[in-house]
């Protein structure tokens, strides 16, 4: 069978993830009139998913360390698979919290396991590749996926949107049984050994790495909406054109970050693409007020921020010996809190009563801090892996 179908279920699984964690913030205020709750109530939906990605990627990391690699993406993705099914059903407010927090439970162990795997089954030389390839389901979530789901939740219902996304889920489990291969568990390194990666300096670089420069994207692409209608001066009709052009940004951004990582080094390009993105924001401070500027700095960001993904997936796992599925799985703990702390920090100047494109001169600093890391970890550690 050719390497390249096999890593398709886990390209499926990555949309489904991405779907279903960020569908959310274009059918909210559908979900909270149907429950009946505010819309600062409904914002729960979205911090329970990012809740469950950090507990699921420890909790269930560890029960499935020494288990199959493809038996335990096939009990991931049954778990996406029920929760999306019961949410496009849940009767009420409390019962679609809980839901929304066992959804969010496999995304972080299936993006780990997922990365690992796809490293086993493509050619030698090519891992970034590889898990960018993986990776790409999220970003075409994010140009096609989210846009279509927030159409049919607005015309029709986002029960469906959440039916749609469970169906797809059911072919993304049939592709697992079809397409990957019977994977040997990595060595069983017991419980307290998944925990000895971080008696080392260089994960604790990389989670860090990957909190600052998502929260520096995040502070200005949280609030891309209002900086683009009120600084940019771009008419609101356009903005569902502009998200489109953003999950473009990721799409480009994730194949060159696959492709130039291998050729070169994951921690050299991942380093120069976060000085890149440093640069990105500074430029969207000064220059938002251009419109045709402005969309260009946010494709340019938005593609800093996937191209980035791959390289430091793999970086993690190639300095988790022992642990390398944890380490994998906290790359997405550090991504979600990477975007909580950017929305976080990037509602500081607007509260204070600055203009939009402030978020992004915020956000700069945070991505600058981000580059210093990588630059640091790749002048240590540049030899391993």
């Amino acid at each position: 069978m050719r390497k390249s179908l096999c890593l398709l279920p886990l390209t499926f699984g990555t949309f489904g993830l991405g779907l279903t964690e960020y569908v959310m913030m274009g059918i909210l205020p559908d979900v909270a009139k149907t429950l009946n709750c505010s819309i600062p109530l409904a914002g729960n939906f979205i911090s329970l998913y990012a809740l469950g990605v950090v507990f699921g990627s420890i909790i269930l990391t560890i029960i499935g360390r020494n288990k199959p690699l493809k038996q335990v993406l096939i009990v991931l993705v049954s778990i996406m698979l029920i929760a999306n099914l019961l949410l496009a059903f849940a009767p009420n407010y409390l019962t679609f919290c809980t839901l929304r927090f066992i959804a969010g439970l496999p995304h972080g162990a299936f993006f780990g396991i997922g990365a690992i795997a796809a490293g086993k089954l493509c050619e030698k030389g090519k891992t970034n590749q590889a898990v960018a390839t993986m990776v790409s389901g999220m970003t075409v979530a994010n140009l096609v996926g989210i846009p279509f789901g927030t159409f049919l939740s607005h015309n029709i219902s986002w029960r469906l949107t959440f039916l749609i996304i469970g169906l797809f889920t059911s072919i993304t489990l049939y592709s697992i049984f079809k397409l990957i291969p019977n994977l040997k568990p990595l060595p069983d390194t017991g419980f307290r050994g998944q925990f000895k990666i971080f008696k080392s300096l260089a994960p604790w670089i990389l989670i860090g790495a990957v909190i600052m420069g998502n929260g520096g994207i995040f502070c200005m692409y949280s609030y891309i909406n209002p900086l683009l209608v009120n600084v940019s001066g771009i008419s609101p009709k356009f903005i569902s054109l502009m998200m489109v052009l953003s999950g473009a940004g990721m799409c480009v951004g994730n194949f060159l970050g696959g492709k130039f990582s291998d050729k070169y080094s994951p921690s050299s390009f991942a380093a120069f693409t976060q000085f890149f993105g440093f640069l990105a924001l500074i430029s969207m401070f000064f220059f938002t007020k251009n419109p045709y500027a402005a969309v260009v700095l946010m494709f340019l960001s938005t593609g800093c921020l996937f191209a980035v993904s791959a390289p430091q997936q793999v970086l993690l796992i190639e300095n988790s010996k022992g642990g390398e599925i944890l380490g994998a799985s906290c790359s997405q703990i550090s991504f979600n809190l990477g975007n909580a702390l950017g929305a976080y920090v990037g509602a500081i100047p607007i509260s204070m009563g600055y203009t939009y494109n402030y978020t992004a001169l915020y956000g700069s600093a945070f991505a600058f801090v981000g580059f210093l890391l990588l630059f640091y970890f790749h002048n240590r550690y540049k030899n391993r892996g």
